[in-house]
């Protein structure tokens, strides 16, 4: 089986995910997507949306891409995950003979610092997501998907444009502005 994992925060969920998702799902020779939300991020100190708040928006924004799967393995641990555990319980989980491993233009500046990196490179092929703003020499080396969507979570949670915010979860994220849970 060949699988491609795209984790991140996903705080919140927008439209650049959802069009990486469409991408990887056209351009990669897959069976199957894992969209992953982690935990906490090891490279932040906290979150925006809680963890199982994150998890029902994604996976009420992918219920019909018949080859995603929104994995809770990162949310039910509770605490800091990292991507090479991750991705050494899926390849069991799934049998898997090849995984690609999504990751933003963004993140390459931090691969290296990335605990196992070295282990989890010969587990997975990375494949990098084009974003205005963060074009870097690094991305030669990779597999490219090209979105180039100028959007990201941080600037939504600054300014929470509902333009950027996938239409099957707008409603979800008013009522949460509004102080309404989920």
């Amino acid at each position: 089986m060949r699988i491609a994992i795209f984790g991140g925060s996903f705080d919140p969920v927008h439209i650049g995910h959802k069009a990486i998702v469409k991408t990887a799902l056209s351009e990669l020779n897959i069976d199957k997507l894992i969209v992953v939300p982690t935990y906490l991020n090891p490279f932040k100190k906290s979150f925006y949306l809680k963890p199982q708040t994150r998890l029902k928006l994604l996976k009420k924004v992918f219920n019909n891409f018949e080859k995603v799967d929104i994995c809770d393995y990162e949310v039910n641990k509770e605490k800091l995950s990292y991507s090479f555990d991750t991705v050494s319980y899926l390849k069991k989980l799934y049998s898997t003979n090849k995984i690609y491993f999504i990751l933003g233009e963004d993140n390459l500046k931090n691969l290296d610092k990335w605990y196992k990196i070295e282990e989890l490179k010969t587990l997975v092929e990375f494949v990098v997501v084009t974003r205005n703003g963060f074009k870097s020499k690094r991305t030669e080396k990779f597999k490219i998907l090209d979105i180039d969507i100028n959007i990201s979570s941080s600037l939504l949670r600054e300014n929470m444009n509902l333009d950027y915010i996938p239409i099957e979860i707008k409603n979800d994220i008013l009522n949460i502005r509004k102080g309404k849970s989920f």
